[in-house]
């Protein structure tokens, strides 16, 4: 019998500094803190459908490493989302792609994790032209 998974709760994202990681994720990316964690340096950041846990790799005993799988963060504007974040200083990993029925912006948290601001355009059906 297989398990049944209903959702994701959150997806953990590690860092090497916290105070800076809490910087970036709730200032910079506006992202509302929902929780602070008393014992360890780390918390709980929405994005409206899934918690991100930012946390210090080295709390838990784990030897950081950036992670290169990108978290696609939904807006209603790539191009004017990603604007804004290279006013405030962030740098973009190449043009904003258009898939065929997407507009995607890559770049990376102070401590090298990828992240993507994304926008899907075209009805979930649609196939990629």
């Amino acid at each position: 019998m297989a398990v049944k998974v209903s959702h994701t709760d959150f997806l953990t994202v590690f860092v090497k500094d916290f105070d800076s990681a809490t910087s970036f994720y709730g200032d910079t990316l506006g992202l509302e803190q929902s929780k602070k964690y008393g014992k360890m340096p780390g918390g709980e950041f929405e994005t409206g459908n899934l918690t991100l846990q930012v946390m210090e790799a080295a709390a838990i005993g784990i030897e950081f490493q950036p992670s290169k799988h990108p978290i696609a963060l939904h807006v209603d504007d790539v191009g004017a989302a990603r604007s804004e974040l290279e006013e405030q200083g962030i740098s973009f990993m190449g043009e904003t792609i258009d898939s065929g029925v997407c507009h995607m912006a890559l770049f990376e948290d102070p401590d090298g994790n990828t992240l993507m601001l994304h926008n899907r355009y075209a009805p979930p059906d649609a196939q990629p032209g």
